[in-house]
């Protein structure tokens, strides 16, 4: 009976040992679990590249904590990081000072972490990274530099077709092949709302719809593509692609209905057809292609109000953006090179405060009041009547990305 006893103990004793291995095994699993995956993003390279298939960006950054895919607890226990929000940017020729000037305002009111992609000439990479580098205290976004690269054929056209380099945004969805969703932007956009207002629409997107952008006009009568345009465009005014929101994986996976064939095309396959029937016609470069693909394909379209792309067509004529009158300038396009000459002081008031604006908490919030009284003097123009109801909103966004609890930012 004893040796029975015995024989009993010892499998408790041995099952018990077993146990206690095993959960040390499970607890190992999960602490390397999650702490794998972490580092420098990597960008996909175009088929078109050297070498063809992937390959990393040139110069890649990373700022914060925003490099790390995941993080574990004390318990070992994986906790799912926040998305990150991808914002591209094309800066060539003496666009340096815009571009770093949108991305200050990108960070300044952004509440979810930011990674960049910037397409820059390669003279650009070293300031770039010298001054986004110097920001690394902020720990609030990661940056990619790439060359600007088009496909080897016409590569030259497709440089040239508008502003030097303005068609790259055309191929991001063929570039950066990992990014599921991304905001496009010119180098003379100002946020004035978090990023994540903007980057939300994307849960309004139907189950057809790839991008989303503003009309071009809201005023058919002062409206260009209705008046001079030599090839389709969308809607009764077209659309604007300054500021351009993609869900990308839909869009590599999307066959586009066109005039040039019965049968559907990809992204990547409509686009050098597209050039060659209309490159005599267009004035607005690619802007112009965007408009052709949805005219003939509305259904993939959503359109975001005037508000997200506020320029000077808004408000030189009259004020025409309704939006904005009610509920504030959210996304400020200062095209026309209006933040460099006298020609709308409204827009350069708001361009040098924000270029001139250091990351300090206070520095920001004490940006109001002067920004305020440089207002004031451009009441009298179209464009500065709408400066109470602007400064009221971007107090607003100063409050809701600085005064919140820091557990809730």
């Amino acid at each position: 009976m004893r040796r029975y006893l015995r024989i009993v103990v010892l499998c408790l004793a041995c099952g018990f040992c077993s146990l206690l291995y095993a959960f040390s095994q499970l607890a190992v699993s999960l602490e390397e679990g999650a702490g794998g995956g972490g580092g420098k993003p990597q960008a996909a390279a175009a088929s078109w590249l050297a070498g063809g298939g992937r390959g990393g960006a040139r110069g890649v950054g990373s700022v914060g904590p925003a490099a790390h895919s995941g993080r574990s607890d004390r318990y070992g226990l994986n906790v799912q990081p926040i998305q990150r929000m991808h914002l591209a940017v094309v800066a060539c020729g003496e666009r340096l000072e815009e571009t770093v000037t949108m991305l200050k305002s990108a960070i300044i009111f952004s509440i979810r972490p930011l990674q960049f992609h910037i397409f820059a000439e390669d003279q650009l990479h070293d300031s770039f990274k010298g001054i986004l580098d110097s920001w690394s205290f902020l720990q609030t976004f990661n940056y990619s530099l790439y060359p600007i690269t088009f496909p080897s054929e016409n590569a030259v056209e497709w440089k040239k077709l508008f502003k030097p380099c303005a068609s790259q945004r055309l191929f991001l969805p063929l570039i950066l092949k990992e990014v599921d969703s991304l905001l496009y932007v010119d180098t003379d956009i100002l946020f004035l709302r978090p990023v994540d207002d903007i980057w939300s629409l994307l849960k309004k997107f139907n189950s057809t719809q790839i991008a989303a952008m503003a009309p071009e006009h809201e005023e058919p009568r002062i409206g260009w593509y209705n008046r001079f345009a030599r090839h389709p465009y969308y809607g009764k005014t077209g659309v604007n692609s300054g500021v351009m929101l993609m869900n990308m994986t839909r869009m590599r996976r999307k066959y586009f209905k066109n005039d040039m064939t019965t049968v559907r095309l990809r992204w990547g396959d409509i686009l050098m057809p597209l050039l060659k029937k209309y490159k005599l016609n267009i004035t607005w470069g690619d802007q112009d292609l965007l408009n052709i693909i949805f005219f003939h394909n509305p259904e993939s379209l959503f359109v975001f109000p005037c508000q997200w792309n506020y320029r000077p067509d808004h408000c030189i004529y009259g004020s025409n953006c309704q939006e904005a009158e009610e509920e504030g300038i959210f996304i400020l396009h200062g095209n026309r090179g209006v933040y460099h000459d006298d020609k709308q002081p409204a827009f350069r008031a708001i361009y040098e405060a924000l270029r001139n604006c250091s990351f300090k908490d206070n520095n920001i919030r004490s940006l109001l009041k002067p920004l305020e009284l440089e207002l004031q003097k451009t009441v009298h123009t179209y464009c500065g009547k709408i400066y109470k109801i602007f400064i009221k909103q971007l107090t607003k966004s100063i409050q809701d990305r600085y005064d919140r609890p820091p557990k809730e930012r």
